[in-house]
């Protein structure tokens, strides 16, 4: 019988977004099993995420918590090819490999393999890249099947163990064990913010902020007067 971190992390919608505070779904997924970490903090899951998870933990629901970030419809990352520099930075942040490109070439989002995590914008140097929505108004689980979900947990267990094989590590349990009880990223907001706005989103969102200011076109200076 599986475990019930196990269940959790099945229930969970994988997009390794890290917006819960934990560096990955199944960070999340020990930390409330086994660290009775509340079950309201993955705002990709939505309010019906909360549910399930209500339901396996056996606990009362929750009002998603909104310092995590908000239910929202599901987005893509989509690069600016023209403005792409080939730094790599944004393949090394994707956690399901969903960016292909190589060194000082022009990089593209495979968008069937994105899960919107949004990881890619804030290591952007040039501001190339920005989310756009997919799933009209539906969100949460709406906007994210079961099957994206499995692919995405295959995608990303993938991408670890070969990230893992290249930095001449081993992926054991003992190396998951000891990887995931340090693996809060922020577990608790350090400061209070506005819902939705984590430190990551903050950031994701001054670069896309820059990035659409420096594509707007220059506002054309009045015509001076002449003189009478």
């Amino acid at each position: 019988m599986a475990s019930l971190a196990e269940r959790i992390h099945d229930a969970l919608p994988q997009t390794q977004c890290t917006r819960c505070g934990f560096q990955d779904c199944q960070a999340y997924a020990e930390a409330i099993a086994l660290r009775g970490e509340p079950i309201n903090q993955c705002p990709p899951g939505g309010q019906e995420g909360v549910e399930r998870l209500a339901q396996i933990t056996h606990q009362a629901s929750l009002p998603l918590n909104a310092a995590f970030g908000l239910e929202a419809p599901r987005s893509v990352a989509v690069i600016d090819e023209s403005w792409c520099i080939g730094c790599t930075l944004c393949i090394k942040a994707c956690p399901t490999d969903a960016i292909v490109g190589a060194s000082k070439l022009m990089h593209t989002v495979m968008e069937s393999y994105c899960t919107g995590c949004a990881l890619c914008l804030p290591p952007c140097p040039v501001d190339c890249i920005e989310m756009l929505t997919v799933s009209g108004n539906a969100t949460g689980w709406s906007a994210w099947s079961e099957q994206q979900a499995r692919q995405a947990r295959s995608r990303y267990e993938f991408a670890t163990q070969r990230r893992m094989a290249d930095a001449g590590l081993q992926s054991t349990p003992e190396a998951r064990q000891a990887s995931s009880a340090t693996g809060e990223v922020n577990a608790r907001p350090q400061q209070a913010q506005p819902p939705g706005t984590s430190a990551k989103q903050q950031a994701a969102l001054a670069a896309l902020m820059r990035a659409r200011a420096r594509r707007a076109p220059a506002t054309p200076e009045p015509e001076p007067e002449p003189e009478p």
